[in-house]
C-alpha cells in the first residue's frame, strides 16, 4: 500500500476489531461483541413514552425529551449487560446529536450510569460550547476516583447534526467528529479493567436530574464493545449522520394515523416552504421546502441540492439558439455569477488589449454591454465573495505595456455599482483562479503555466488577512505548465486539483489531487493526463466523479491523431479511497467540460477545439461553457476562442 493510502487510511481511523481478554474469559461471553443501542431501550417501540418527541429537522429526525422527567428515561445495566457485569476495557461509544447554541459555562449530559443508591457517576459523556468531557470512576485506586478526559475545540453545539466516536482502549481516548481526523488523547489514569455496573442504572440526557440536562436532539446513541466503530460507520458520504444502529422509528416514514389515533410518537418537523424563484440549498436549509409555482414542483433541500419531491417531469428536448453576444475579440473563458439585488453578470475573458475584457448584465431576457477592464490575454474569471466583499479576478497570461506582468482582483463598489482595481498579484502566464474557503478562511490559488520557457514553476495558493484586507502566499505548489485548478470538498475533508499539461517535452505526465492536512495541502494521488486543460467535478446522489479534459497526446508520432484522444472520468471509491477510473470519451481537443441537470437527467457538455484539421468540430462543443438559470428558464452559454462572438442557448424542455 503506498503512503499516501496508508494517509488516508489513517484519516478515516479504521479500526481492526479486537478480542479482548481479562482473567481467560473472553469479552463475548459479556457482551457479545455487538452493539448495545442504549437510545432504544428509552425509546421503546411498544407503546407511549411519555417525555419523548420525535422531531425531524435538516432531513434527519430526532428525539427531543422533557427535563420533567430525568428518571423516566433509564433502564437497568443488567438489561444490556446480561452475561456478566463488567463494563469492556476497550470499546466505542457512538453518538449523533443536534445541539442549540449554549453559554459560555453550561454543561449538558449526553449520558451516565449511576449507582442506584447513590450518586456515585461510574460513567459519563457531557459536552459544553467547545468542549467534550469523558467520565469515569476507577476504584482501583485509593478509595475510588473519579477521571475526566477532556476533547477541547470540540463544537457540538452549532445547530447542526454531527455523529461522534469516542474509542477506548487501555490508556487511550480517540474521538472521531463526522468521520474526520481523529483527535487522541493520553491521561495517566487508565480506564478500568474492572469497573463493575452492578446494582446501576443508564441515565440518557441526564445525571438523575434537571441540572445539565440534555436539550437538543439525540439521533443515535451506540455502546460497541471491543472495537473502535469508525471503520464500520464511515463508509459512505453522509459523514454527519454516520449511522452504526438508530432506533427503528427514526428510520421509518412517518405513518398516517387511522382515524383518530394518535402517532406513538408526537411528531414534529421544522418545516418552512419557500416561494418564487429558486432558493439557496445549503446545510442551514436542508429539510426545508421550495415551491416552484410555474413548474407546480414541491422540492426538499436535502443541504446541497433541491430534490423534486412532487412536481411534472421536465425532460431535456433541445438546444435553442437564443443570443449571439458580439465581444471585445476572440473569449478564452467565461464566468456567470449574481450579485445580491444587482443582478446576473457574466464576464469575458478576452484575447486582446485594448479593448480589454468586458463584463455583460441581463437586462430584458439578454445580456447587454455593463463594463469594460484592462486585461492582457485575459485567460478566466473567478467570482467569490468575502463577508458583504465582493470580487472578480482575472487571469492574465501575458505582461502589459511596461512588461510587468500581473494578475487582478477587482472589488464592488455598491455606490458606483461598478468593479474597481482592489490587488494586483505577480503571476506567470496565469491560465486559472481558483477561489475557496476552509474552516472559515479564504484561499485563492493561481495555475501559473509557464515563466519565460519554463513550465515548471510554482503555483501559488493565497490566504486572505483580515487585519491587512489583502491576500497573501500561503502556499506553494510545483506544477508543469498548470492549466485549471478545481476544489472540492468531500464529508470533512478539502481536496484541490491541478490540470497539468506540459512539462517542457511530453503531454503525457500526472496531473495530482492534493488534501488538506494539518494547514497545508498534501499529495493524494496523482493520475495520469494528456495535456489536461481542465477538471471538473460533480455529484450524482451519493457519487463522486471528476473529468478531466485531455488536450493533446505528444506521444502519438501522426500529427493530426494527437488531438483526438480520450479524455476520462473518474469516480471515488471508497473503499480503495481513491478516485479510478470510470468512462473514457473520445473527444477532440477538449478544452472544458460542464456538468448540469435538467429535471431528474444529469449532462456533461464538453468544448472540443481541434481535431487537427480544422478548428469547427462539434462540441458536444467549444473554448468555454457555463450553465444558469434565471425565472425564465436554464441556459448554456459557450465562448469561442476563433471569433468574437459568444452564444447563448436555452434549453428547451417537455
Amino acid at each position: 500500500m503506498s503512503a499516501l493510502l496508508l494517509v488516508w487510511a489513517v484519516l478515516l481511523h479504521l479500526g481492526i476489531e479486537q478480542s479482548l481478554a481479562r482473567g481467560g474469559k473472553s469479552w463475548e461471553h459479556c457482551t457479545d461483541l455487538r452493539p448495545l443501542d442504549i437510545l432504544s431501550e428509552v425509546v421503546p417501540m411498544n407503546g407511549v413514552k411519555s417525555g419523548v418527541r420525535m422531531i425531524q429537522i435538516q432531513g434527519a429526525r430526532g428525539f427531543q425529551f422533557s427535563a420533567t422527567r430525568p428518571r423516566f428515561l433509564s433502564f437497568p445495566a443488567s438489561r444490556i449487560f446480561i452475561y456478566c457485569d463488567i463494563f469492556p476495557e476497550e470499546f466505542s461509544i457512538v453518538f449523533t446529536l443536534k445541539a442549540s447554541h449554549m453559554l459560555p459555562k453550561r454543561n449538558e449530559y449526553i449520558f451516565t450510569v449511576l449507582e442506584e443508591n447513590s450518586d456515585t457517576l461510574l460513567l459519563g459523556l457531557r459536552y459544553s460550547r467547545n468542549k467534550l468531557h469523558f467520565l469515569f470512576w476507577s476504584r482501583e485506586l485509593s478509595n475510588g476516583w473519579q477521571t475526566r478526559v477532556t476533547f477541547r475545540d470540540v463544537f457540538l453545539a452549532d445547530n447542526r447534526w454531527h455523529t461522534v466516536v469516542l474509542a477506548v482502549t487501555k490508556g487511550s481516548f480517540s474521538l472521531t467528529v463526522d468521520c474526520s481526523i481523529p483527535t487522541d488523547v493520553r491521561v495517566d489514569a487508565a480506564f478500568p479493567t474492572s469497573l463493575t455496573v452492578t446494582g446501576s442504572r443508564f441515565y440518557v440526557g441526564s445525571r438523575r436530574r434537571r441540572k445539565g440536562f440534555f436539550t437538543g436532539l439525540l439521533r443515535q446513541l451506540v455502546l460497541l464493545p471491543g472495537s473502535d466503530a469508525t471503520s464500520r460507520m464511515c463508509t459512505g458520504m453522509n459523514f454527519n449522520l454516520a449511522v452504526l444502529s438508530i432506533p427503528k422509528i427514526l428510520q421509518d416514514l412517518p405513518v398516517k394515523p387511522v382515524d383518530n389515533e394518535l402517532l406513538k410518537y408526537p411528531y414534529e418537523a421544522d418545516m418552512k416552504v419557500t416561494l418564487g424563484s429558486r432558493p439557496p440549498c445549503t446545510k442551514s436549509e436542508s429539510g426545508q421546502f421550495w415551491f416552484n409555482a410555474a413548474q407546480k414542483g414541491l422540492y426538499i433541500c436535502n443541504g446541497n441540492e433541491w430534490i423534486s419531491l412532487l412536481e411534472v417531469k421536465e425532460r431535456l428536448d433541445y438546444l435553442e439558439e437564443y443570443q449571439s453576444l458580439a465581444t471585445n475579440s476572440e473569449t478564452l473563458g467565461i464566468e456567470v455569477f449574481v450579485i445580491p439585488e444587482v443582478g446576473l453578470f457574466v464576464a469575458t475573458a478576452n484575447r486582446y488589449t485594448p479593448p480589454g475584457s468586458a463584463i455583460y448584465k441581463w437586462t430584458d431576457e439578454k445580456f447587454v454591454a455593463y463594463q469594460n477592464l484592462p486585461t492582457y490575454q485575459a485567460q478566466s474569471w473567478k467570482f467569490f465573495t468575502i463577508g458583504k466583499k465582493i470580487f472578480l479576478a482575472v487571469a492574465n497570461f501575458e505582461p502589459n505595456e511596461r512588461s510587468q506582468e500581473f494578475s487582478v482582483i477587482y472589488k464592488w463598489n455598491y455606490r458606483k455599482e461598478k468593479f474597481t482595481v482592489y490587488q494586483r498579484i505577480t503571476t506567470y502566464s496565469a491560465r486559472d483562479w481558483e477561489a475557496f474557503v476552509i474552516d472559515g478562511e479564504t484561499f485563492l490559488a493561481v495555475a501559473n503555466h509557464r515563466k519565460g520557457d519554463n513550465h515548471n514553476i510554482d503555483s501559488v495558493i493565497y490566504r486572505w488577512n483580515a487585519r491587512t484586507g489583502l491576500f497573501e502566499t500561503s502556499q506553494t505548489i510545483p506544477t508543469s505548465g498548470a492549466y485549471d485548478w478545481e476544489f472540492f470538498s468531500i464529508g470533512p475533508y478539502s481536496f484541490l486539483v491541478v490540470a497539468n499539461t506540459f512539462n517542457g517535452t511530453s503531454t503525457m505526465i500526472d496531473s495530482r489531487i492534493y488534501i488538506w492536512l494539518s494547514g497545508t495541502f498534501q499529495l493524494f494521488q496523482s493520475i495520469l493526463t494528456f495535456g489536461a486543460a481542465d477538471w471538473e467535478v460533480f455529484q450524482i446522489r451519493d457519487r463522486v466523479f471528476l473529468a478531466v479534459a485531455n488536450s493533446y497526446d505528444s506521444t502519438i508520432v501522426a500529427p493530426n491523431n494527437s488531438f483526438a484522444i480520450n479524455s476520462s472520468i473518474y469516480e471515488l471509491n471508497i473503499t480503495a479511497q481513491m478516485f479510478v477510473k470510470f468512462q473514457d470519451i473520445l473527444t477532440y481537443s477538449a478544452l472544458d467540460w460542464e456538468f448540469f441537470s435538467v429535471g431528474e437527467d444529469n449532462f456533461l457538455v464538453v468544448a472540443n477545439s481541434f481535431d487537427g484539421v480544422t478548428f469547427s468540430v462539434n462540441s458536444i462543443i467549444y473554448r468555454d461553457w457555463e450553465a444558469f438559470n434565471t425565472t425564465a428558464g436554464s441556459y448554456l452559454m459557450y465562448s469561442s476562442a476563433k471569433e468574437p462572438l459568444s452564444r447563448v442557448l436555452k434549453l428547451k424542455t417537455f
